[in-house]
């Protein structure tokens, strides 16, 4: 074989590769993450806590869910929004994840504090 013919054949093994890599690998690692510190914060008591860590901790970190502040209309659009792209959520607990949603991180909520992660990042 050509030294040309060789070097496409590597080329396209290694895309086969990297796209089988991304494939494989679970939605939650390919999430949201790998960016900044991992904060690590539990949603608060409720009869639906268990599910809303399980169906949205799953790909995202907690503070995501506490930072937001919406309407009950608009948590609708985000569970359906998230059921859509793979979240699990049970016909039998939508309404009680978007009732649980709803009520603990509404607009009308204190906005959400993250904790002080680190010292040297207090202010002076």
């Amino acid at each position: 074989m050509s030294r040309n013919v060789l070097q496409k054949h590597r080329s396209l093994l290694a895309i086969v590769g990297i796209l089988s890599i991304a494939i494989i690998l679970p939605m939650g690692s390919r999430a949201q993450k790998s960016g900044v510190t991992n904060v690590t914060v539990d949603l608060p008591a409720g009869p639906m806590q268990a599910k809303a860590t399980t169906a949205c901790l799953e790909c995202h970190e907690a503070r995501i869910i506490l930072q937001q502040r919406l309407s009950k209309a608009a948590w609708t659009k985000e569970v359906d929004k998230m059921t859509k792209w793979g979240a699990v959520v049970e016909p039998a607990d939508h309404d009680a994840l978007i009732d649980y949603l709803s009520s603990n991180f509404s607009p009308d909520k204190p906005a959400f504090e993250a904790p002080l992660t680190s010292a040297g990042k207090r202010g002076k």
